[in-house]
């Protein structure tokens, strides 16, 4: 009988990095308040604080072709607001929201994004490094082509989330909640602590490598109503 070929893997894509201009413009006073329906181009911002004013949300802003370096955009209300080609170093995002979302061509490396919510946004190439993001909300989000890469991820919710080329890294993933979620198009987890997620029927189409799956018998047990004994 002949043999029967086997099936290729697609290769795996590396998110694009943003493209950035060699020279930007520091971004001003205006610049850092935030208004509706504002265009923030080819800007560097530092470390002083990224308002919203008294606004309850700001709506419609859209950053590109710009750099965060130790910017502070902890609890800003934002609505549909746009990132593309954008860099992000030593961020303070925590509490923000930013739903109905979408960032492309980005990385973040080094942030704060505990209890962030971007409910109902879209990712598209983007890569998180070294980002604390505990507690941070991506329901009815889509991802695509996003690496996770040893984040702490603990508690985050993925809830309804589609998911499609996403990698985790050496990511703590301890009571993150995949419920709902759709994982597809080489969603892969390696090196990660999964300890007590919850969804564990979403993670069909994943690819998990062993040691991590470990993590996943207490909660394939309960799933299934079987007793490990020791």
């Amino acid at each position: 009988m002949p043999a029967t070929p086997r099936t290729r893997r697609a290769p795996r894509r590396d998110p694009r990095p943003p493209v950035l201009p060699k020279t930007l413009t520091p971004a001003e006073e205006h610049d850092r308040a935030l208004r509706h329906d504002g265009k923030y181009l080819s800007l560097a911002y530092g470390p002083d604080p990224v308002t919203t004013g008294d606004t309850d949300d700001v709506e419609d802003v859209e950053f590109e072709r710009c750099r965060f370096d130790r910017t502070r955009l902890a609890g800003a209300r934002l609505v549909r607001v746009g990132f593309a080609d954008v860099d992000l170093s030593g961020c303070d995002l925590a509490n923000a929201r930013m739903n109905n979302s979408r960032m492309f061509n980005a990385a973040a490396r080094n942030c704060r994004m505990t209890g962030l919510q971007f409910v109902e946004g879209g990712m598209r190439d983007v890569r998180f490094e070294g980002c604390r993001a505990d507690m941070a909300t991506f329901r009815f989000a889509h991802l695509r082509s996003v690496v996770f890469t040893d984040c702490n991820l603990t508690e985050a919710s993925f809830q309804n989330a589609e998911l499609h080329d996403v990698r985790f890294e050496g990511c703590r993933l301890s009571a993150a909640q995949f419920s709902g979620a759709t994982m597809k198009g080489g969603v892969r987890f390696s090196g990660c602590d999964l300890s007590g997620v919850a969804g564990i029927q979403s993670f069909a189409g994943a690819t998990v490598a062993a040691a991590d799956a470990m993590a996943l018998l207490d909660v394939l047990a309960e799933e299934f109503g079987i007793t490990v004994e020791d």
